[in-house]
This record gives C-alpha cells, structure tokens and sequence, in this order.
C-alpha cells in the first residue's frame, strides 16, 4: 500500500477534522493555522485532485458561497481507502520514530 507524503496525509487529516465543511478554501486555512505555513491554493488543489483520482477522497457539490452566479462549492469526504492509507503512514512513520525519544 502506498504511503502518504506529508502534504497528503496533511490534507487528508485535514479533510477528516473539517468533516462536512471540507472545501478548498476551509482546508488551506485549516492548513495554514495549524502548521503556521503558507499554503497556496495550487498546494492544496493539485494534491486534493490527485488523491480523489486515487480513490483516497470523494467530490460532492455543494451550492454557490457568497456573490449569486459563482460556481458551485466543491467538498470532499474521505473515503474507505482514505482511511486505510492514512493508518499505513502513520505505522510506518511510527516505526521511524522508534528509539528517537531520550535518544541523545
């Protein structure tokens, strides 16, 4: 199974806590106030198109925020696989941090 890069498993976390709310705008700014970086809108849209390809997270439409006559709000929702490829990279990220504490 695959492992995450860190930007992936970030935003499927991400995707996760915001549960219903999870659209591109509320998940760069999950993303910048937890990790107190900046986050392009491409570093969270390129990465969200690429897991839903993966069948790692679903798209739903949702109806226009804000001015009448924008686009229709695009949320995500994680899926089975979603899960299961975030509990693989946390068992393999917890076998690297093996040893490090009171190492030194």
């Amino acid at each position: 199974m695959k492992v995450l890069t860190r930007q992936e498993e970030l935003i499927l976390l991400t995707v996760h806590q915001l549960k219903d709310n999870s659209h591109l705008v509320n998940i760069r700014q999950y993303l910048i106030e937890n990790t107190n970086r900046k986050w392009s809108v491409s570093s969270v849209y390129v990465p969200l198109d690429r897991l839903t390809r993966e069948g790692y997270l679903t798209e739903r439409k949702g109806g226009p925020i804000g001015e009448r006559g924008r686009r229709a709000v695009k949320y995500y929702d994680l899926t089975d696989d979603g899960y299961k490829v975030l509990q693989n990279t946390r068992a393999v990220t917890t076998k690297f941090w093996e040893g490090l504490e009171g190492a030194r």
